[in-house]
């Protein structure tokens, strides 16, 4: 039985991650290590805590021996690397905080799975989940590529370039077996409302104002949380040792018109009259240093492993709205105590 150490697997991309690796490879042990921070949620994964080839080890990956205790006692086979501080807001308010995870959290991991798989490289495989933010920002045309140069702009995109950076020098420096992928926004169930679709949604059910950036027209890529499971399960399996590999949704939308969309999809879902949400909108001061698009030309991972995103923006989001309606308890057990103050913080304006 080979094992898998996914870290950051009780969060949101990192508990769909979990989830399909257990359901789909039970001839492999899954570890979900996770710190359990303020995104990370163990209700995520109730339907399959209880399956035979899964388990959990709460471990930050700050703590570098911590980390290497837990490679020590799995001996994995395979890292599958999600932890990681992701918000772009929290990242302009406390840049530390990112520098301490995703640089060297990301060292810890990478010294670890040198440490133990010393002279037995073979077979094994360091997977490092990345962002398109690491490319900085596009025109009004054009696209990320995997030969798009890095031009990070605020301190998360930066801490993700560099540990970006750091796996691929381990793999030239001393061999490691690395894959790396970038991916655009991700959406869907289980996404801890300080991202723009979750936020908007919880905020519709409260009743509150909806706080778009600027003039709402930054433009993003958006892909379905099990579409970017699915991607990550084809570059684990398929994926060549030393390559990256940019996932993207082929499915752009300005902010303020997703807002307006999902005010339109919720009206219905909810049984209000059209345009009742959209009275909630509110433009609040920009944050620093935005960027206006991103954009993904995910051709290669398509030619190459044949993956391609099954669900339409249509289908993924009305999928979306109706588990956050279906789940509100699980919505309101994490929009409390802290969150609302940062809450208030981040959108005094609004």
């Amino acid at each position: 039985m080979s094992t898998i150490i996914i870290t950051g697997g009780a969060g949101f991309i990192g508990s769909h991650v979990v989830r399909r690796f257990v359901q789909n490879h039970p001839e492999s042990r899954i570890i979900n290590l996770d710190a359990l921070t303020y995104a990370g949620n163990l209700e995520n994964l109730l339907d399959v805590q209880d399956a035979p080839n899964y388990q959990f080890e709460r471990v930050d990956i700050r703590d570098a021996s911590a980390v290497e205790a837990s490679f020590a006692k799995y001996q994995p086979d395979a890292i599958i690397h999600l932890a990681a501080e992701s918000h772009v807001d929290r990242s302009i308010t406390d840049p530390m905080a990112f520098v301490q995870t995703n640089v060297l959290g990301t060292m810890n991991l990478l010294n670890a799975a040198r440490n133990i798989w010393s002279g037995q490289m073979e077979g094994k495989r360091f997977y490092h989940i990345s962002t398109d933010e690491v490319f900085g920002a596009l025109g009004a045309e054009g696209y990320f590529t995997e030969e798009t140069a890095y031009s990070p702009n605020s301190p998360y995109s930066a801490s993700k370039a560099s540990s970006d950076h750091f796996v691929r020098a381990y793999h030239e420096t001393y061999g490691l077996p690395i894959v790396i992928s970038n991916c655009s926004n991700n959406y869907g169930p289980n996404h801890f409302p300080e991202k723009l679709i979750p936020l908007m949604i919880h905020n519709i059910l409260e009743g509150k104002s909806l706080p778009v950036y600027g003039d709402g027209k930054y433009t993003r890529d958006w892909l379905y949380v099990e579409d970017h499971a699915s991607a990550i399960e084809a570059v684990y399996l398929q994926g060549q040792i030393g390559e990256t590999y940019c996932i993207g949704g082929w499915n752009e939308w300005k902010n303020i018109d997703l807002v307006r969309l999902l005010c339109d999809l919720m009206d219905s879902k909810l049984g209000h009259s059209q345009g009742t949400s959209q009275k909630l909108i509110t433009f609040v001061k920009d944050r620093p240093g935005h960027d206006l698009r991103y954009a993904i030309d995910a051709s290669r991972i398509h030619q190459e492993l044949g993956w391609k995103p099954a669900e339409t923006f249509e289908t993924g989001l009305a999928k979306t709205i109706d588990w956050y309606l279906s789940n509100e308890a699980w919505l309101h057990s994490v929009t409390s105590g802290a969150y609302q103050a940062y809450y208030e913080k981040q959108y005094a304006s609004a």
